[in-house]
């Protein structure tokens, strides 16, 4: 489709997906989700993106997880008596003004030089690379008041997008930096208690049942010890040695995937993804089943 064709929001939700963006449409003059399941269907092809916008005034949505982006989003107060929080220091005006007290505070420069979107509201959209390694979700409060983030799991409104008849309009074009390591110290989610649940008793009796009791506990560990870059791989890993043993007739397939998934869990993974890993382990485990007999050999 030749770009003189396109409307100006289908023309933002290009710009967007130019800059390796997965975008996905909102209500028409809204900032919420056309589409059911949006994460999973925002995209940057624009063989999906020109016939969406080419049926209806969409406003565009950037899933920040997709994009390994983290958005700063600095509100402003909506009504009289949005005040901050008894004991703010200096009560600031807003959450530009709360995140330089922030800034202050740590010792940090205030974090410019980066896209930067101005909101319908009058608010700045500070858009950040997602550190390396580190999973950052959407929080609210957390840097301050007026502050909130988006990052996996979330969406922003992007630019071009109209809200109540005012638009969201780029302020500051320049790619995203690297979020700044002080901030993504605070954004960084509290580490989970590791809780190793043992495994029941199983109804094998006697040496048998010590050896695979250990077998599985070892597993456990495998997952609930792994360093954040390999918990994903150290689930995988764990699934295969123990979905060996399952396919060989030794272990209850509910029983493991209950313990994988309650270590698992314990480690940060979420629900979809521990069930992916788990199965794919599974599979590959029952390519060589294991007896007792051979595992102990």
């Amino acid at each position: 489709m030749h770009q003189n064709n396109l409307s100006p929001l289908a023309l933002a939700a290009r710009e967007a997906a130019a800059r390796g963006w997965f975008v996905f449409p909102l209500v028409p003059g809204s900032k919420r989700p056309a589409l059911r399941s949006w994460e999973s269907r925002a995209t940057t092809e624009l063989g999906r993106i020109d016939p969406c916008w080419a049926v209806g005034a969409y406003n565009v949505g950037i899933a920040t997880g997709p994009s390994g982006l983290v958005v700063i989003d600095l509100d402003v107060p909506k009504h009289i008596s949005d005040l901050p929080p008894a004991g703010a220091v200096s009560g600031p005006a807003d959450g530009q003004d709360a995140l330089a007290q922030l800034a202050e505070t740590a010792g940090q420069p205030f974090p410019i030089g980066t896209f930067t979107v101005r909101s319908g509201s009058g608010g700045r959209h500070l858009y950040f690379a997602a550190p390396v390694g580190m999973q950052l979700r959407n929080t609210a409060g957390v840097l301050g008041w007026k502050i909130d983030t988006r990052a996996h799991g979330g969406c922003i409104v992007g630019a071009g997008s109209v809200v109540n008849g005012r638009s969201y309009r780029v302020v500051d074009d320049r790619d995203p930096v690297p979020l700044p390591g002080w901030l993504a110290e605070r954004l960084a989610p509290a580490p989970v208690p590791q809780q190793v649940r043992r495994v029941a008793p199983l109804a094998l009796g006697g040496r048998n049942a010590a050896y695979l009791r250990a077998a599985v506990n070892a597993e456990v560990a495998r997952v609930a010890t792994a360093p954040a870059s390999r918990r994903n791989i150290s689930l995988y890993l764990a699934a295969v040695a123990l979905g060996q043993l399952v396919t060989g007739g030794e272990l209850p397939a509910a029983d493991v995937t209950a313990e994988l998934t309650a270590a698992a869990h314990g480690v940060g993974l979420e629900a979809n993804e521990i069930q992916r890993t788990i199965a794919s382990g599974f599979r590959a485990g029952a390519r060589r089943p294991r007896t007792i007999a051979r595992s102990a050999a």
